[in-house]
């Protein structure tokens, strides 16, 4: 099965279920879905970073501060978060990623979806799958954060960054 027939809850702005429809339908016709944005750092508090392959269906070559996906019809947010980390970093035995809020994502044109944003230690070696990235490294935050202006980043990822930010100074 191809990453755009994967089936996906379809949900309303309350994030209640309303239908099913395969990914590639839900992205085309700017369906309201969920997603996991999980923030990978190593033993010593680097942040994963990674560029997405060139054939990913949305943000294609940009620049990530997480990893993640989209939460499968069914499937539980925590549930998806765990399996999207240890997907994309390569590893199994993660501790199960921490929850810390869930936003609605609003790209400007018609389009968002609810974001369950995570954090996890991931202190073994890292083998991300090749389909999904093209480039990374664990960097300081303080690297990550002088990128920011000359990096394209995707642009949700940005948002999760800034709201987890906006959300560890309240803390």
């Amino acid at each position: 099965m191809s990453a755009a027939d994967e089936i996906l809850d379809i949900v309303d702005e309350n994030d209640r279920v309303v239908g099913r429809s395969p990914r590639g339908e839900a992205y085309a016709q700017g369906l309201r879905h969920r997603c996991v944005f999980v923030q990978a750092r190593d033993a010593a508090g680097r942040l994963f970073v990674h560029r997405r392959t060139p054939t990913k269906l949305v943000f294609p070559s940009l620049y990530d501060m997480f990893v993640g996906g989209v939460v499968g019809a069914g499937e539980a947010y925590d549930d998806a978060a765990l399996r999207e980390a240890e997907e994309e970093l390569g590893v199994s035995g993660l501790p199960r990623p921490e929850f810390r809020f869930k936003f609605l994502y609003t790209d400007g044109s018609g389009h968002s979806w609810w974001s369950a944003v995570y954090e996890v230690r991931c202190e073994m070696p890292v083998c991300p799958q090749v389909e999904e990235v093209a480039w990374h490294d664990f960097l300081p935050e303080a690297e990550v954060e002088a990128r920011l202006d000359s990096w394209e980043w995707v642009p949700d990822g940005l948002a999760a960054y800034e709201r987890l930010r906006a959300y560890r100074a309240e803390s």
